[in-house]
C-alpha cells in the first residue's frame, strides 16, 4: 500500500511539474513555439553575422568591453557580462520578432539609432525561452544588438510577428 501511494504521488508531482513547464511557455503575450522548434537545432554564430528572418542562431558573445555596438546600448550593461552584435535585413512588412533563450537586453539600430520596441513579453518559467520583443521598422538593413548576458552563448530567432 505505501509503495502504492509513493508511486501515485510521483506520477502527480511529475505531471504538475510538466504542466508547469508547458504553463510557462503559455505565459507569453504570443506563442514561442517556432522558437522552441528553431532554438535545438541552432547553428553556431559569431558575433557580427548576418541572421536570416524565419532561422535562429546559436550566438557566440564576448565581453561587452570588447564588442563593438553601433550605438552605446538602451541599458547600460553590467561589468563582467557578455553581448554581441548581428545584421539582419527587414522584410518588406517592416516587422521583427526577436527572442532570446537566455537573459539579455536586445537593441535593434537602424539608421544609426536604437528603435523603441512595440511589444514585450518575457517569461521565467519557460524552458529554453526567455523573452521575445517586437520592433516596427523599415524594410531594409538593421543590426540587432545584444548585452547583458550572463553566459558567453544566447540562442536568437528572427522572425515576422505572427
Amino acid at each position: 500500500m505505501k509503495t502504492l501511494a509513493i508511486s501515485l504521488f510521483a506520477m502527480l508531482a511529475s505531471t504538475s511539474f510538466a504542466m508547469a513547464a508547458d504553463g510557462g511557455c503559455d505565459a507569453f503575450k504570443w506563442p514561442v513555439t517556432r522558437e522552441q522548434d528553431l532554438f535545438p537545432a541552432a547553428p553556431s554564430a559569431q558575433s557580427g553575422a548576418s541572421l536570416a528572418l524565419g532561422a535562429a542562431a546559436d550566438l557566440a558573445l564576448e565581453p561587452v568591453d570588447a564588442v563593438s555596438f553601433t550605438v552605446p546600448p538602451q541599458r547600460a550593461p553590467a561589468a563582467g557580462t557578455f553581448g554581441a552584435t548581428a545584421s539582419v535585413t527587414v522584410p518588406p512588412e517592416g516587422e521583427l520578432q526577436v527572442s532570446l533563450s537566455g537573459e539579455a537586453w536586445i537593441d535593434v539600430i537602424q539608421d544609426g539609432h536604437a528603435t523603441k520596441s512595440a511589444a514585450f513579453s518575457g517569461v521565467k518559467t519557460c524552458p529554453g525561452i526567455r523573452k521575445s520583443v517586437r520592433f516596427k521598422l523599415t524594410p531594409g538593413a538593421a543590426t540587432i544588438q545584444v548585452s547583458g548576458a550572463k553566459d558567453e552563448s544566447i540562442k536568437v530567432a528572427v522572425l515576422a510577428p505572427e
